[in-house]
């Protein structure tokens, strides 16, 4: 317990169980990202996906005016730096040739989730700046206090940035490939807005799939039938097992707590021949915003990939005018086919000088590179400009 001398106690909790669901969704609100609710990070601890075990100990930090929670971070012990797709191994190695142990260190993230969303937790109905300056003070804090290598926010939302700079945190910066929705109404206003050489690639690839004899449906909320969260998790394995760099981060327990805790945020795109999966994709959806999350084939078909994981989702996502689809991380193909390169956010503490030092001067040299990768892209992509 610490006493930051503006009548709140900062306390870490070791199992998000052990706070109320509805006090820690009241801070996620109803347009924060679903991987922030209750739901979905209980269901990882329940699950043991995420443990001490599996190099992902919950230090759940949480700010309490009085009896109520005003404030909370998702954040964990972490001896490794897999699952968090904002890659730090070569700063791991220099920092043992250094004769600093980089691991434990602190990792403020959703688990296995390369998606953008809010870190640093607040009430909706306090002021958000100084609770954001205290949580960047604690984590601070509580990073030097413990003799930790670290502190790590990956993937946060813009206005995180500042109070975190402000107490001593680096920027970095990466590139996503997003989809936007500009207003279309059917799936051939977003083909209008390609370039005509990959316009014609798209309707290829769609036609060449469909002479296949595939369908794909979609799947979603509480309409999606129980008897299909197996063979989703099959799949999701199917891809696992395919790679050699492929880790199952995920169990079936965890697809079994999604069906009864998540439901309502998740959209299945199932790819079908003559009536039996072939494919398919595990999706969450909230606010607007579409995220593609797992994908599997029991088939190796051409163009499936692009078709289950890109065409079929944007015309959902024009369908129900969502207006950001984020299908996660790498993949330039993505840029090939009108999604766009998108800036994302995570800033680091690291309390050694010497070693924030040389982090400090390769993260500007990667910024100005990103910067650049953005605006080349950006001219030369497969959506029109101007």
């Amino acid at each position: 317990m610490y006493d930051w001398g503006v009548k709140s106690e900062i306390e870490l909790v070791r199992r998000l169980a052990d706070i109320d669901h509805a006090e820690w969704d009241a801070l996620v609100g109803p347009a924060g990202s679903p991987f922030l609710e209750w739901g979905w990070l209980t269901s990882l601890e329940e699950s043991g996906c995420v443990s001490a075990k599996t190099g992902w100990a919950p230090y759940h930090l949480t700010v309490r005016q009085g009896r109520r929670l005003v404030a909370a971070v998702p954040m964990y012990l972490k001896g490794h730096s897999q699952g968090e797709f904002i890659f730090d191994h070569n700063w791991a190695e220099a920092a043992e040739r250094a004769g600093l142990s980089y691991y434990p260190k602190l990792l403020v993230a959703v688990p296995f989730t390369p998606a953008t969303g809010q870190r640093l937790l607040t009430h909706p109905e306090l002021p958000r700046a100084p609770l954001l300056d205290l949580l960047a003070s604690a984590l601070r804090e509580m990073c030097a206090g413990n003799d930790l290598s670290s502190v790590h926010v990956n993937f946060c939302d813009a206005d995180a940035i500042e109070p975190l700079r402000a107490a001593g945190f680096l920027h970095r910066q990466g590139v996503q490939y997003q989809w936007h929705n500009r207003g279309y109404r059917v799936f051939e206003d977003f083909l209008g807005d390609l370039r005509s050489k990959r316009r014609n690639q798209v309707r290829r690839e769609r036609r060449d799939l469909a002479a296949s004899g595939i369908t794909v449906a979609v799947h979603e909320g509480e309409e999606i039938p129980d008897a299909l969260f197996e063979p989703m998790f099959r799949i999701y394995l199917s891809t696992v097992e395919k790679l050699y760099w492929g880790r199952q981060y995920l169990n079936h327990r965890f697809f079994e707590l999604l069906r009864q805790r998540c439901r309502r945020h998740l959209c299945f795109l199932v790819a079908r021949r003559a009536g039996e999966i072939v494919a398919g994709t595990v999706n969450v959806q909230k606010a607007g915003v579409f995220y593609g999350r797992y994908w599997g084939a029991f088939e190796e078909i051409r163009n499936l990939h692009f078709e289950v994981c890109y065409y079929a989702a944007i015309e959902h996502c024009i369908a129900r005018g969502i207006e950001r689809f984020e299908p996660g991380a790498g993949g330039e193909f993505k840029y090939w086919r009108g999604f766009d390169p998108t800036p994302t956010h995570s800033m680091h503490y690291l309390p050694d000088p010497a070693f924030a030092r040389a982090v400090e001067h390769f993260l500007a040299r990667e910024r100005a590179a990103v910067r650049e990768t953005i605006d080349v892209m950006r001219e030369r992509g497969a959506l029109k400009t101007g």
